[in-house]
């Protein structure tokens, strides 16, 4: 009996090994996985991110400079903010939020969501635009730095 129990042990000992290594194995596989999932998340988004800019920029860019100015007026639209105001609006948020994000303060041209109030035409308003989504939406706006 006393053979028997001293096997025993032994067979325990020698197949515990093996248990820890496939526990540790899977702890790693579990690792890369994870790590495979963040990639595929944050390049999910990125394509997102991008595919937003384009339809956003595509549309504020194919509306005429003349129509910027444009709000409807009848019925329950009074009031509203003109396309121009809007994208800046837009624009100016993306800036805000950026910083936020970042743990940073948001640059002082976005003003309280209206962005800054030298941009007016469509040029101006379109560089604007595209600096809120370039990846330099942390830092304060400045027309040099994006040329039309």
């Amino acid at each position: 009996m006393q053979k028997m129990k001293l096997i025993l042990i032994l067979v325990l000992w020698l197949t515990s090994g093996n248990l820890l290594a496939q526990v540790g194995q899977q702890r790693v596989d579990a690792r890369e996985t994870a790590s495979l999932d963040a990639e595929r998340e944050k390049h999910a988004l990125q394509v997102l991110a991008k595919l937003t800019e384009k339809v956003i920029v595509s549309a504020a860019d194919a509306m005429p400079a003349d129509k910027y100015g444009f709000a409807p007026t009848d019925g329950e639209f009074k009031g509203v903010r003109t396309f121009g105001q809007l994208v800046k609006h837009l624009s100016a948020t993306n800036y805000i939020l950026a910083a936020a994000a970042l743990g940073e303060e948001p640059p002082t041209d976005a003003g309280d969501e209206l962005g800054p109030e030298a941009v007016r035409t469509k040029d101006e308003i379109l560089r604007y635009l595209k600096g809120s989504l370039s990846g330099q939406s942390n830092r304060s706006y400045r027309p040099e730095k994006y040329p039309g």
